[in-house]
């Protein structure tokens, strides 16, 4: 059972909250002014901290940087008037989980309360894995505190353990190869090779002689040659887009997945090996299995686990983080000095939708490092577009995925936008409307900036 602590100088709200918990099966404790919250933040351990953000004496900032001096680990959500939103924000930068507007939605208060300690609870078990194995340094070059990602590191520590296939997909510049490596790198085969091979890279004729090796004259100017499946006995083989495999050549992977041994080009005896294969493609496996284009039988030998890294649009949250990150990864590249984002750039970052990911950002963020002269990246550094009506510009040259997923965004905006004001702003109302769930048009509506767009109209 979670302990909760509500933190504002109004009795009324106080009590309504700390009743309203209660009753949702929470323990809770309240106190009227951040003075009071921090001695008891000192004395107790709490999972969640509720607060108010304009406060006498100590407001909902102060309460928020004492605590995660007292307590990293503990949530914050900050409870803010339409006025002071803008704070909210900045709180959430400091390392508030969340924040809600008042008059408060009690129903979206503990939907938002149940994810906070939820991924709190995540956040803890996965910091419990790394420590336990290799200290976590295989996820040194992950970075990213997003609820998913998370999720998708605790997966990654229990299958580790196992030699089950997994078939990692994202979109293109989502980092697949890094979780990849930590598998390996996790697994009791992390002595053993790691051998990454990029099927899209190398045409067909040469990938199975890559893959499998070759006997002398097994074609013309042909060696003997050992193939990569050889070389990486009792390790790990990372087969990269795999989806640009072609059919013939998917066979023969598929008899070393069944029988753990394949034959060389040109050879006559097979050859035994012990490795484990990890897939990973930006196409949708599953339709190219309906086309024809991929084997079935394949399809399922590879997905035993499967993995689906989200976007980075999905994970708004860790832009900030990565950013940090990258620049100063690069500022220590380019000898420079330690440089920080400003508001107004972060804003931006913030607001694009990333078409091309975790790689996109990482090179938006050298560009920037390479122009900047200063302390600060701002807004010009970065080779980012953005519309008149403050929605981001898609680039020159958008592909179809882009267009797409821009063209979704927009309609969904103006269709939600148009039943809340069906509803005159029910939103549960609107949810089934809309044939969603609760949660979801929360999300959505956090998302797209509803309800200040809604506001301004």
């Amino acid at each position: 059972m979670a302990n909760i602590l509500v933190v504002d100088d109004k009795d009324s709200m106080r009590n309504m909250l700390t009743e309203t918990l209660k009753e949702e099966g929470y323990l809770v404790d309240s106190a009227v002014d951040g003075r009071r919250a921090l001695e008891l933040v000192r004395n107790k351990s709490y999972d969640l901290i509720l607060t108010d953000m304009r406060m006498p004496d100590i407001d909902g900032l102060e309460v928020l940087s004492s605590v995660r001096e007292i307590d990293n680990e503990v949530s914050i959500i900050v409870m803010t008037a339409y006025g002071t939103i803008e704070d909210a924000v900045t709180a959430m930068k400091e390392g508030a989980y969340d924040f809600i507007t008042k008059p408060l939605d009690t129903e979206h208060l503990c939907v938002l309360i149940d994810r906070a300690l939820e991924n709190r609870r995540l956040v803890a078990e996965t910091t419990l894995l790394r420590k336990e194995i290799l200290g976590g340094q295989e996820f040194s070059d992950i970075i990213g505190q997003n609820e998913k990602m998370v999720e998708i590191c605790g997966l990654i520590t229990k299958v580790a353990k196992s030699d089950a296939s997994v078939l990692i997909q994202g979109e293109s510049g989502t980092g697949k190869e890094l979780f990849a490596r930590a598998l390996h790198g996790l697994s009791h085969r992390k002595d053993g090779p790691y051998i990454p091979i990029n099927c899209a890279a190398i045409p067909d004729t040469l990938l199975e002689n890559e893959l499998f090796g070759s006997e002398e004259g097994a074609f013309t100017g042909a060696v003997r040659k050992m193939g990569k499946f050889e070389i990486a006995n009792t390790g790990t083989v990372f087969l990269d887009e795999i989806g640009d495999m072609n059919y013939a050549l998917q066979a023969k992977l598929l008899r070393v997945l069944q029988q753990k041994n394949f034959d060389r080009l040109g050879g006559t005896k097979p050859i035994d090996v012990d490795i484990r294969i990890i897939a990973a493609s930006n196409m949708n496996i599953p339709e190219l299995v309906k086309e024809k284009k991929f084997r079935e039988d394949l399809y399922y030998r590879l997905s035993v686990f499967p993995l689906t890294i989200p976007p980075l649009r999905e994970r708004n949250d860790d832009i900030k983080l990565l950013s940090d990150f990258f620049i100063n990864k690069f500022c220590r590249e380019l000898k420079k000095e330690p440089k920080t984002l400003s508001r107004d750039a972060i804003s931006l970052l913030e607001k694009y939708h990333w078409p091309g990911n975790v790689r996109e950002l990482e090179n938006t963020i050298e560009r920037a490092c390479i122009l900047s002269e200063g302390k600060k990246l701002t807004p010009e550094h970065l080779a980012i577009r953005i519309r008149r009506d403050d929605e981001i510009q898609l680039r020159e040259g958008a592909g179809l995925k882009e267009i797409g997923a821009h063209a979704q965004m927009v309609a969904e905006k103006g269709t939600i936008i148009r039943v809340l004001k069906e509803t005159r702003g029910n939103k549960r109302k609107a949810s089934r409307i809309l044939k969603i769930d609760y949660t979801t048009l929360f999300d959505k509506i956090k998302k797209y900036e509803i309800e200040k767009a809604i506001s301004e109209n």
